[in-house]
């Protein structure tokens, strides 16, 4: 965007042709008290020339950080390989800056990608149908609890403690406007879904349950079969949140009977930013298709029988009655889907399993490495993929404070999240932590405790 200054009498012709005699007017329906607080809070420097505000910009810059950080983050968002042809592809200007495409007959190039991302996630996940894309995990969550209402009318949700507590704070915001009750399932010694709990709690009043796998501390839930027969057994849903990555040796959740299967896409292909944007998977069996949200691209033939590509199924509030939308979700994350696409059509089966396999077996060398130097781990005797939570004999934050010192971002303290667990720290390890990451790691994680 261009630096355009405005002189006084500039701004006061702008102001009369509104009807307005100052700048301050704009702004008389905010409380004095409001505004003086944010005066108070928010005073800006006077104006400077377009030279000493590049000055300034430049000098900001350089205080980021230059060095190359080791990072053991995860908790939904994971640090992969993207292979460079994948970012080639998604900046063709076809898809770079199209937009949504209303215009089928114009748009092919856009809806076969959308298309192909569809039946790549279908084969990923074993399930009859999905659909373009939501905006990411903590929505598709709330999306798919919201399908299941529709579903069997019913209006309880019975949630593992498992689940990322970041969607769980969604879902309490999108259910409880609703008046749709949620029951949390809490977690057994082993860190999985307590299936006492659950047996006690389910009732014919269950719209659905919903699972991680694996879980937000990392666990894989074994009981899952169980689970789906606890779950069907009173016409419930199963709803079940997924790492796409995992899947690459872990059953599929088609394989487990699952209703409605909904996960964060930023692993396949979507490079980690501040928040996004990401990719909120979701997909279902055959017979609910006309309750999912967003939109389904569908493959035709023309009137020459030519092949095509169409929106399929829009069943949101643009495009018929409100009342009957089945979601205010009104896009697709279309850019990242077709990222997401390019990567799994880059690696196939035999590459997404061997990202997986190396990922397992790197963190679990580095549980086994910490067994041997006398850490202690929270869930000691649960089976993880590629992330676990540590036990910390000091408060988790001054051991990653002093991690970054190292250019080490050692993981997430779970105090973030859960206040009193101030002595855990969730890591995550992928294909990008090389064995001489795994060992300085160790290293500097024993000085972190031994000079604090």
């Amino acid at each position: 965007m261009a630096y355009t200054p405005h002189t006084s009498k500039e701004i006061l012709e702008m102001l009369k042709a509104i009807g307005v005699s100052s700048i301050e007017e704009l702004f008389n329906d905010i409380p004095d008290d409001i505004k003086k607080k944010a005066k108070d809070n928010f005073i800006l420097p006077p104006p400077i020339s377009e030279i000493d505000l590049i000055n300034e910009i430049q000098n900001l810059a350089q205080k980021n950080k230059g060095e190359k950080f080791i990072s053991f983050l995860g908790g939904g968002a994971y640090k992969h390989y993207i292979p460079s042809f994948v970012k080639l592809v998604a900046q063709f200007p076809n898809f770079y800056t199209s937009y949504t495409p209303y215009q089928p007959e114009i748009s092919q190039g856009v809806l076969q990608a959308i298309f192909e991302y569809q039946s790549l996630i279908c084969d990923l996940t074993q399930m009859d149908v999905a659909n373009a894309s939501l905006y990411e995990a903590g929505s598709g969550i709330c999306e798919a609890a919201l399908m299941g209402v529709r579903i069997n009318g019913k209006k309880e949700v019975l949630v593992s403690e498992g689940l990322h507590p970041e969607y769980l704070e969604t879902l309490y915001t999108y259910l409880e406007a609703q008046e749709i009750n949620i029951v949390k399932i809490p977690l057994n010694k082993n860190g999985e879904t307590d299936i006492d709990f659950l047996k006690e709690k389910i009732s014919n009043k269950t719209s659905s349950v919903i699972i991680q796998n694996p879980n937000f501390f990392g666990v894989i839930e074994k009981e899952l079969e169980e689970i789906e027969k606890i779950t069907h057994q009173q016409d419930a849903l199963l709803i079940l949140s997924i790492y796409p990555i995992s899947l690459g040796i872990l059953k599929a959740p088609g394989e487990y009977n699952v209703d409605i299967v909904v996960g964060e896409g930023q692993s396949l292909g979507i490079p980690l930013g501040f928040g996004g944007p990401y990719l909120g998977i979701l997909a279902t069996k055959r017979e609910y298709i006309r309750q999912m949200p967003g939109r389904i691209v569908g493959e035709t033939r023309d009137i020459n029988n030519r092949r095509g590509f169409v929106n399929t199924l829009q069943t949101r509030e643009q495009h018929i009655r409100r009342a009957k939308a089945t979601s205010n979700i009104c896009t697709n994350e279309a850019l990242s889907a077709i990222m997401a696409a390019v990567y799994m059509s880059l690696l196939g089966k035999k590459g997404i399993r061997k990202i997986a396999e190396i990922c397992f077996s790197r963190a679990h060398y580095l549980k086994d490495l910490l067994n041997k130097e006398g850490f202690e781990l929270t869930y000691p005797n649960s089976y993880n993929f590629n992330e676990f939570v540590l036990k910390t004999p000091i408060d988790s934050n001054i051991v990653i404070d002093f991690l970054k010192k190292k250019n080490i971002i050692g993981g997430i303290p779970i105090k973030r999240f859960y206040p009193e667990r101030d002595k855990e720290i969730l890591i995550a390890v992928t294909e990008m932590n090389s064995l001489n990451d795994i060992h300085f790691f160790i290293t500097s994680l024993k000085e972190a405790i031994n000079k604090n």
